[in-house]
């Protein structure tokens, strides 16, 4: 007798397995989604054990809400907005915020000169993880998740010009970091 598995069927079986609280749906899901959620991770933090610190917080809160995950929804694409909610709450405890006024960006001006296109991927992202937790975020959310200022301005409980202006600042530092490696 021949069987075929439904993809939605066997991840609604696999996510009312991790209702139920067992222990090997719970891991299948980590295993599954681990290496997409770390790089999620490394987006917005410093270092890979702050990435690993917001992985395994984001995947408790995965397993401990999962009775609000709605089926029709992604399983990858709400383990991911948990993650970086994770990410920014980390922020939250853990560093200050450091931000600016819309005023301060008035005086900054942008080239049209993009560093970015002769740089590989490692230099990009080894250049924004040297920015402020805060820049990092605005500039994560807007140009890597494509959030509106306003939305970001509700995630991070920052005004819309914060945002912009954070923005603004994480690509002037993003610029002064990736044209110093240049120079080196």
């Amino acid at each position: 007798m021949d069987y075929s598995l439904n993809i939605s069927s066997n991840e609604a079986s696999l996510i009312q397995a991790c209702m139920a609280g067992e222990s090997w749906a719970q891991k299948r899901i980590y295993e599954e989604h681990h290496n997409a959620m770390l790089n999620v991770c490394m987006r917005y933090s410093s270092s890979q054990e702050d990435a690993l610190d917001i992985l395994h917080d984001g995947f408790l809160k995965v397993f401990q809400n999962i009775h609000q995950y709605q089926s029709g929804t992604l399983i990858g694409a709400w383990i991911k907005r948990i993650m970086i909610n994770t990410a920014i709450d980390f922020y939250r405890k853990e560093k200050r915020r450091f931000t600016s006024d819309l005023e301060d960006a008035k005086t900054v001006s942008v080239s049209s000169v993009n560093p970015i296109h002769n740089l590989a991927i490692e230099e990009v992202m080894k250049a924004i993880h040297q920015l402020s937790p805060m820049y990092r975020s605005v500039f994560n959310l807007f140009v890597i998740e494509g959030l509106s200022h306003k939305e970001i301005s509700e995630t991070l409980h920052i005004t819309e010009s914060t945002s912009r202006s954070n923005l603004v600042k994480a690509r002037l530092k993003l610029k002064e970091i990736l044209g110093q490696d240049e120079e080196e």
